[in-house]
């Protein structure tokens, strides 16, 4: 599976960070948006980048992990959310047409009748615990799917793309793969996802430990694994989908963003895969599980807001799009000293 990545920049990215300390304003004075800007500057060529309406790529799945009471919520839940989302009724849908982008939903893994389509690969995952989540060719199927989808949000005009995710038991996938790509324990990763009580947190901590030390089982030292073996044995089918997302993303050129833990999950993934994808991410916000924080540390990424999310969905995503608009725009349209005939002071 090969994605023509090209690496961001680092002449253009130089340049903007030049450019920035020309604008009418003290140096730095802009905070991170001043780097945010920068970076977009990079990744579009040009130092005055701007950005039009966005896509969120909504993937959704079914894991067969549910079955352990991991979560808070049915199964059933999964498909529930699923027509939700197409009927424009979740919290996605609003947070999306407030931030001017386009809601994608993508049934890769549903375990349902409905809402079906030719996108899903297989109803649901594997129990982690006992058995492996899926095949190698059914994990690469999955990023595919991603991938068509980002190709269809960019070809209909996104110049800035997100992922969503929705699945029933994800947030125990994403801790065991986390884990096994960053040689982690179980406890460093695994938080309370949809809020199960104490009794439910340490039921879901022993899932974490057991579907790791199976997968260790099978392949040896889990951090020295190949990622799509680990996402094969550990993963979800919408975790694959979202690092089709970012992949082909990346491929096209465009600013990505990550939201919660299952979706970084993916992004990881993605860079683990192809490690030029990090230089066209951007994190919409930090969730309040704590594997998310260590898949940031790990990608070097600082989230754009912090509001205490726990929904998924691409919600945290969303919401940073009009922050990563206003970078743009003041990189874009902001005079220098020289052009609106400022002096600037030696020590501004």
């Amino acid at each position: 599976m090969n994605f023509n990545i090209q690496p961001v920049s680092q002449e253009w990215l130089q340049r903007a960070l030049e450019y920035q300390n020309t604008l009418t304003k003290p140096p730095g004075s802009l905070g991170f948006l001043e780097t945010l800007g920068c970076q977009l500057a990079a990744i579009q060529k040009t130092l005055h980048p701007r950005l039009g309406r966005g896509a969120v790529v909504v993937c959704a799945a079914d894991h067969g992990v549910s079955a352990e009471g991991v979560s808070a919520y049915p199964a059933e839940v999964t498909a529930q959310m699923v027509l939700n989302f197409q009927a424009g009724g979740a919290a996605i849908n609003q947070l999306a047409r407030t931030a001017e982008a386009e809601v994608w939903v993508v049934d890769v893994g549903v375990n349902s009748p409905r809402p079906g389509g030719q996108s899903r690969v297989r109803s649901g995952t594997g129990n982690i615990r006992l058995e492996p989540a899926m095949t190698l060719a059914e994990a690469e199927q999955a990023i595919r799917v991603g991938a068509e989808a980002a190709k269809a949000a960019i070809a209909k005009g996104a110049t800035l793309l997100a992922a969503g995710d929705m699945g029933i038991g994800n947030t125990t996938a994403a801790a065991a793969l986390t884990a096994a790509l960053l040689g982690l324990e179980a406890e460093a990763v695994t938080g309370r996802g949809t809020g199960v009580d104490e009794a439910g947190y340490q039921r879901k901590l022993e899932v974490v430990r057991a579907a790791l030390n199976r997968a260790r089982s099978r392949l040896g030292e889990l951090k020295e694994a190949h990622p799509l073996a680990l996402l094969a044995e550990l993963g979800g089918l919408e975790i694959a989908a979202i690092a089709g997302v970012f992949l082909a993303g990346a491929e096209a050129g465009l600013p990505l963003v990550t939201d919660g833990f299952p979706v970084t999950a993916g992004a990881l993934l993605a860079c683990r895969m192809e490690p030029r994808v990090r230089g066209y991410l951007f994190a919409g916000h930090r969730s309040v599980e704590p594997g998310h924080t260590r898949q940031l540390e790990a990608l070097g990424l600082r989230p754009i807001l912090e509001l205490d999310l726990r929904l998924g969905e691409g919600t945290g995503a969303v919401l940073s799009f009009p922050v990563l608009r206003a970078a743009a725009a003041v990189m874009a349209g902001m005079a220098t000293f020289s052009q609106a005939g400022v002096s600037q002071a030696e020590k501004l």
